[in-house]
């Protein structure tokens, strides 16, 4: 009876006699949802930390994926360079040639041009000495 008039009065005995605002099952529900939400709270930060742990290895794995993409893009571009410089070589001496071959042909024609000349001039010193006598 006791019971009764304090539990319409909104008031419980524990199970050590003591008066409690709420009823013994809310409380041992209250309790339970306690602990588990510390439980919670515990697994979240345990995750919290995973997450930051994974977060700062894939900033340095991206951070060196950056810089060897850097090492690539400027060793691409020295290639670049080498190639358009050998071009601009292969061009100077394909140039080099073309000169060398006209100087060849003009030496050519000039030396037949001399060589004609040679005979003439040695058929009329043989002519000049051959009437002289």
């Amino acid at each position: 009876m006791a019971d009764e008039a304090l539990s319409n009065a909104g008031l419980y005995l524990d199970e050590l006699n003591k008066i409690r605002l709420l009823d013994p099952e809310s409380a041992q529900q209250t309790g339970e949802l306690k602990d588990e939400c510390k439980d919670f709270v515990e697994k979240i930060l345990e995750f919290q930390k995973i997450v930051k742990y994974f977060t700062e290895k894939f900033d340095e794995i991206s951070k060196l994926v950056e810089k060897e993409k850097m090492k690539a893009i400027g060793s691409r571009n020295a290639a670049k360079s080498m190639q358009k410089q050998i071009e601009g070589q292969v061009m100077q001496l394909k140039a080099l040639y073309v000169e060398r071959k006209m100087e060849l042909e003009r030496l050519s024609h000039q030396y037949d041009s001399l060589v004609k000349k040679e005979s003439e001039q040695l058929e009329f010193i043989q002519q000049f000495t051959s009437h002289n006598y």
